[in-house]
């Protein structure tokens, strides 16, 4: 790629931070105007009303400077990317409309609420768009012993996949920074990785992305102006960010020469970026399940939720997760050079097992503590 082609994915990510933090602040102020703000109750960890509609600014950014940066490239001959776009197409096009699908269902239950099981069907809905544009889970690259995946197989499986990393993410915007901030560190990785794959198109997407989340998680951890007025994100950030890295996740996993070379780790690299929420969630509903409560049924059984038990102020337990998901991207990308993928899952699998088996035992201790002086952390609310 020429100098010309690196500034057409830098500039429009640039351009997303700007415009995130111009469009922030007027939001803010339109939801302190109109009283659109996130209740405080008894399962929420914020103790004053916040304005929860900071994800608006994500969609219409991610839209408009990708469309206007792939009319001057593909249209006007601005820097040479050497992508057939034309093979694309179908994968952006219905990408776009799964997420103007979900930016609408996002806005309505962040103002008046929508049932989950209406916000589960639209997310079977849109997660449908994938396979049916031609983009689903085809190759395991040797992952349990399995390389080509049948279509019949691969494309279920590529629905219950985004609709998993959809809730995944969702249920991450539990606590300060933590849900912009992963899908951030999710998205600037897949874009070094489809950058040095040869795939621009994909990875401009990435850029944009990671840059209308960065002004969010300043707004989001610090505050802004003297009285340090947050933004949450609201189901309309949460959800069109989970289904924007699921879109990167599951385009880099396909073995398709359009939109990059044929790699054998590609899989394992992928989940990697994936593993922190996804294993989280999967676990907190294991527990609802076998305890028999609703899967939407607020509970602390979070992995937050047993860090702020033990004693993590709340900005230390973004940070220390951010530091497991970055360990598990490092360690992944390092390991796919000398070992084979199911021994990479394997590890991966005892690592994730041993650290939450640690901080179980540290949070039954500390819930035993409270128990004997008859007081709860008063910080510690349930969360979705």
């Amino acid at each position: 790629m020429d100098a010309t082609g690196v500034l057409l994915l830098m500039v429009p990510a640039l351009l997303a931070v700007v415009l995130g933090a111009l469009f922030i602040p007027r939001i803010l102020l339109v939801a302190y105007r109109k009283r659109l703000f996130d209740p405080v109750s008894d399962r929420k960890l914020h103790t004053r009303v916040i304005p929860r509609l900071g994800g608006i600014s994500f969609v219409p950014i991610q839209c408009c400077l990708f469309a206007l940066t792939v009319v001057l490239v593909f249209k006007f001959g601005i820097g040479s990317w050497g992508v057939q776009s034309w093979a694309l197409i179908p994968h952006f096009a219905l990408l776009f409309c799964g997420l103007l699908v979900l930016y609408m269902l996002g806005l309505g239950d962040d103002l008046i609420g929508i049932s989950f099981k209406w916000k589960f069907f639209f997310q079977v809905v849109v997660a449908s768009f994938f396979p049916l544009s031609g983009l689903w889970i085809n190759d395991f690259y040797g992952l349990f012993s399995i390389e080509s995946v049948p279509a019949w197989f691969g494309m279920p499986l590529t629905v219950f996949i985004v609709v998993l990393i959809i809730n995944a993410i969702n249920l991450m915007d539990g606590l300060d920074g933590l849900c912009a901030g992963l899908v951030g560190i999710g998205c600037l990785v897949f874009g070094l990785l489809f950058y040095f794959a040869g795939a621009y198109v994909h990875a401009l997407f990435a850029f944009i992305t990671t840059g209308a989340v960065i002004p969010f998680f300043y707004y989001n951890v610090f505050g802004v102006g003297h009285k340090k007025r947050k933004i949450f994100m609201g189901d309309i950030g949460s959800t069109t960010l989970g289904y924007s890295i699921a879109f990167l996740a599951i385009s880099f996993i396909m073995n398709n020469s359009f939109i990059k070379p044929y790699y054998n780790n590609s899989i394992v690299v992928a989940y990697s970026v994936l593993l922190l929420p996804v294993l989280d969630v999967a676990r907190v509903m294991f527990i609802r399940w076998r305890s028999g409560k609703p899967l939407y049924c607020a509970d602390q059984n979070h992995l937050h939720h047993l860090l702020l038990r033990s004693g993590m102020p709340r900005k230390g337990v973004m940070l220390f997760m951010f530091a497991i998901n970055l360990f598990y991207i490092i360690f992944n990308v390092l390991a796919v050079q000398v070992m084979n993928n199911n021994l990479i899952l394997i590890l991966n699998l005892l690592m994730w097992g041993g650290f939450y088996f640690v901080f179980s035992k540290i949070d039954k201790h500390q819930m035993v503590e409270q128990e004997e002086v008859g007081v709860l952390d008063p910080g510690i609310k349930e969360t979705r």
